[in-house]
């Protein structure tokens, strides 16, 4: 299989007759693939840059606070400006002891994948540096920052639904070029999709981010049987949950889980509610397919006039598809795609006919 990078690292760590040489100690990406003798496609030939230490304190002014841009579980991220003047975000590693090995294990393989998609509707992988024990990951900027933030109210709040659209719509083509396998051969699940993982540009065109927790799906497989069960809390694929099965519709799941949250304005979790309604898709679940009670949870953030209920009823019947337990009743990226394509017409439509009705247009 392709990119057997974590299997084959994890092998010569484990193994005391074959490598004896610290598994920290810096090697070009060419050669991660230790063990794993099947053809790789070709690096892109905008492929991804090297760097420095030193480049990269001189591009974040030493990590200066004023370049802070957030914190994830792999470390903190920080604006940074290169020697050519390109603006990027830099995300520096930074774990626990006990985590470092794990923290390697996911730089490798976002280094490895990233390096080799080119969609723009995922964020670009600009370079890296393994320096020694340091390791950074450069990504082009995203001046809107993640999609999260704007829906609950720490950055610029998205109010027009037809926005939302937009940017649910980009998410879905991101994901269906993973799972469509045209980068790499094979399909790829991306496993850690949430609203954090959404980046928006300038225009709200919205790029998928950290490919630390992807699988590559085995050849000619429709699951992956996984040891042990990774994500995030609230995004989670019920099945994969309990069976360790993953699947191209678990993504499928987390992106329906992004849906209700574009819908709602709400948290994919809400620890301050009670055991039972903490879980989004929990609280609404119900409520997605009668109209009537529909209502109740559409964001009050969104503008009125942005919207026809027509739209958000379809967009509302999508998403409980999406997060059906059953995965196999769920529908594909691409169906995901063809939908939001025509709700976005329908509420072009509508609006269009509205403002007929009125006499405005």
């Amino acid at each position: 299989m392709p990119f057997g990078l974590v299997s084959a690292w994890n092998k010569r760590r484990r193994s005391k007759s074959q490598d004896h040489t610290d598994p920290w100690t810096y090697k070009p990406a060419e050669r991660w693939q230790h063990e794993d003798l099947t053809p790789r496609p070709a690096k892109r030939l905008h492929g991804s840059s090297v760097f420095t230490l030193k480049e990269m304190e001189e591009a974040s002014l030493c990590f200066s606070d004023e370049n802070f841009l957030g914190k994830g579980g792999f470390g903190r991220v920080y604006k940074g400006i290169l020697r050519s003047g390109e603006v990027v975000a830099i995300k520096k590693m930074d774990l626990p002891l006990v985590k470092e090995a794990e923290g390697e294990r996911e730089f490798r393989v976002e280094v490895d994948i990233l390096s080799r998609l080119d969609h723009p509707n995922l964020v670009s992988l600009m370079g890296y540096c393994a320096d020694g024990k340091n390791r950074f990951l450069v990504y082009e900027y995203m001046p809107k920052g993640n999609l999260q933030d704007h829906l609950n109210g720490i950055g610029e709040p998205i109010t027009e639904w037809p926005l939302r659209l937009k940017v649910a719509l980009g998410s879905a083509k991101g994901l269906a070029y993973l799972h469509s396998g045209s980068a790499v051969g094979i399909p790829i699940i991306h496993r850690d999709l949430k609203s954090t993982n959404i980046l928006l540009t300038a225009n709200f065109e919205a790029k998928i981010s950290d490919f630390g927790l992807a699988k590559l799906m085995p050849e000619g497989k429709e699951a992956y049987v996984t040891a042990k069960v990774l994500g995030t809390f609230g995004y989670f694929d019920p099945e994969y949950a309990s069976t360790g099965k993953l699947t191209l519709q678990s993504d499928v799941y987390a992106f329906g889980v992004v849906l209700l949250e574009l819908l709602t304005g709400r948290r994919a979790v809400d620890l301050s509610q009670r055991p039972n309604d903490q879980s989004l898709v929990l609280q609404v679940r119900n409520t997605l397919n009668d109209r009537k009670k529909l209502r109740k949870v559409i964001d009050p953030e969104l503008s009125r006039n942005s919207y026809t209920l027509e739209s958000v009823a379809m967009f509302a019947n999508l998403a409980s598809r999406c997060v059906r337990p059953d995965s196999t009743e769920r529908p594909s990226m691409e169906e995901c795609i063809r939908e939001l394509q025509l709700i976005l017409r329908t509420n072009s439509k509508g609006l269009s006919m509205a403002l007929h009705k009125l006499g405005l247009n």
